[in-house]
């Protein structure tokens, strides 16, 4: 077997399903091919075991002394610390058997402190990684927190929901299958306060499909809700229709941090917009952000209802898994995507807000959220104070690697402060 193939195997493992797919790559390069005839004993009664066994082929069955038994099938484990040093039992090939065997000198390599690689101290991540931290309580069931420098305006962004439910459940499907559409709906507001608990429903698990419903509870209520499909890569037909439109590199354009600093020290703008714009400027922002077009419209001012700009994570991402560039992306696609609908009807001391209602997003091909995506998205309506909105995601290379959609409710804002509770 290949690794590659050996790693589609550790996937399917329930004891492994925790671990990010760098850690799967790296037991798949040291475990050890063993071989037994029918009839031969893999693990005496109280002997010392040499690390843990999981059932590539055949059947092994468990004889107790008290009498107990059962059978072991593929995808099963058993060894080492999972009943202690000593093996309780012994353990018999039922049929020609192979196992893979990770000795006990690489079982540090079953444990991890996030549901992204742990190599890494979590204060060492980028910020945008540390924000999509989730604490593993049980099989299908995470918490996730709002941390102190986390963007939040007041209350949780929309954004962080959609990246902590994603990778929520993207720990429960094997390594193989990465999402590759997600549809999700805000019910409350959330508190930047308390955690976050994330509960995964497996819907279902095909051969080359998954299905998983992520709830997000506050307080015993429901605040967001995720409905995820993930696939195994598969080959088949390529085209594509959508040409990326001609742009200035990222490097040739103003950080977002740099322009809010230019509007602040603007004299021809408003006092109460400028100090506004002041408060954006001391919240840290996980994602770098280089508009397209030059920004000379306001909050305050009428524009088109499009935008065109290229993002990226600020730092390196600690891993090249695909859940967790995709989780990223996630995040970012909604810190303005829902605003562009309000574009054609604001005005000069007006207050307005967009609140998310609903968030959908297809990927169409591997991605790296650390690396430049060019955001192209547009408000084709607003109607009966709902604002509509689509956008494509490209790489440098100009490939389609996403689509979005987003409707948000969009009126004139009324000046009460954010509570737990409904939204609307």
């Amino acid at each position: 077997m290949n690794t590659e193939s050996v790693v589609e195997f550790l996937g399917n493992v329930p004891l492994l399903h925790r671990l990010p797919s760098s850690y799967l790559k790296r037991i798949a390069q040291v475990v050890v091919f063993k071989r037994y005839d029918r009839g031969d004993y893999v693990v005496r009664e109280n002997q010392d075991v040499d690390g843990v066994y999981f059932l590539l082929e055949g059947q092994a069955q468990v004889l107790r002394s008290a009498g107990e038994e059962f059978v072991l099938k593929r995808f099963d484990f058993f060894g080492h610390g999972i009943f202690g040093d000593v093996y309780p039992a012994d353990v018999v090939a039922l049929s020609e058997l192979t196992c893979l065997l990770l000795m006990s000198d690489h079982l540090a390599l079953l444990e991890t402190k996030s549901v992204w690689d742990s190599d890494k101290e979590l204060d060492s991540r980028c910020l945008v990684e540390h924000i999509l931290y989730l604490e593993p309580l049980d099989l299908n069931v995470f918490r996730g927190f709002t941390p102190p420098n986390a963007p939040t305006y007041g209350k949780v962004y929309g954004g962080q929901l959609v990246g902590q439910a994603l990778a929520a459940a993207s720990k429960t499907v094997e390594t193989m299958k990465i999402v590759h559409n997600f549809h999700s709906y805000f019910l409350r507001v959330g508190d930047i306060d308390i955690p976050i608990i994330f509960e995964v429903n497996r819907l279902r698990d095909g051969t080359n499909f998954a299905t998983r419903i992520v709830d997000a509870k506050q307080k015993g209520k429901t605040i967001f809700t995720l409905f995820a499909s993930f696939q195994r890569k598969q080959q088949g037909y390529i085209h594509q229709e959508s040409t990326m439109p001609h742009t200035p590199a990222p490097e040739t354009l103003l950080p977002r941090e740099e322009i809010l600093e230019r509007l602040v020290t603007d004299p021809l703008l408003p006092r109460d917009y400028r100090d506004e714009v002041a408060t954006e400027i001391n919240v840290p922002f996980p994602i770098d952000i280089r508009f397209c077009e030059p920004k000379e419209s306001t909050k305050q001012t009428k524009s088109s209802p499009r935008l065109k700009y290229w993002f990226r994570a600020k730092g390196k991402l600690s891993d090249d898994d695909q859940a967790l560039h995709r989780g990223v992306v996630a995040y970012a696609s909604d810190l303005i995507f829902a605003s562009i609908s309000l574009n054609p009807h604001r005005r000069e001391g007006m207050s307005v807000a967009a609140l998310s209602l609903d968030h959908s997003m297809w990927f169409h091909r591997s991605l790296r959220a650390d690396d430049w995506l060019l955001f192209v998205m547009v408000s084709p309506t607003v109607f009966d104070s709902r604002g509509f909105a689509t956008g494509k995601m490209f790489n440098r290379k100009g490939e389609l690697v996403a689509s979005l959609t987003q409707e948000a409710l969009v009126r004139e804002a009324v000046n009460i402060k954010p509570s737990f509770g409904a939204k609307l």
